[in-house]
């Protein structure tokens, strides 16, 4: 009998914001989402490149933008465009990260009974925690601080300091 992954480490929510990642239906928590923004231009620094497609500047603060399709190993959408206006970034709460979707579709409240556990061990580095059921289909409840692994996290924590540096450099902006 496998273990089936519990709901304790899901957020005290059934909220959740629906997200079409490369055309596969998947949700945060909504408490693990501070805030939706447009796509903006990115700085792009030479050194980016797999999952990371540049850093948003947050005020100063350079926040790396992370294509969750490309982490996922997802396949581009046919007919998909880069400078699609209607991408979106998602600021996940509590940390300086950004991840690229192709829409934000929905916030939904999901009844208790829909939310199912998914098993740790089913998924790259326990990545989905739980699936929801809405209307048709199951969506993947994706845990935003799994989707990274340590060595992954680090490397990107190197790669946003050394654009704090840069950024730096420049001096503070004038008005």
């Amino acid at each position: 009998m496998k273990k089936i992954g519990s709901l304790k480490n899901l957020p005290a929510t059934t909220a959740f914001l629906v997200l079409d990642v490369a055309g596969v239906p998947c949700a945060l928590a909504r408490a693990a989402v501070s805030e939706v923004l447009p796509l903006p231009d990115l700085h792009n620094p030479p050194a980016a490149g797999g999952p990371l497609v540049g850093f948003l500047d947050l005020g100063g603060t350079p926040v790396p933008v992370i294509d969750l399709a490309r982490l996922l190993g997802l396949p581009k959408r046919e007919g998909a465009q880069a400078d699609d206006p209607y991408r979106h970034l998602v600021l996940a709460a509590g940390e300086a990260i950004a991840f690229l979707v192709d829409r934000v579709d929905d916030l939904v409240v999901v009844a208790e009974a829909e939310i199912r556990p998914v098993a740790e061990a089913l998924t790259l580095n326990g990545c989905v925690m739980a699936e929801i059921g809405l209307r048709d289909r199951m969506v993947h409840v994706l845990d935003p601080a799994r989707l990274l692994g340590a060595e992954e996290r680090q490397r990107l924590d190197d790669l946003t300091r050394a654009a704090a540096a840069r950024l730096a450099a420049f001096g503070p902006p004038t008005a």
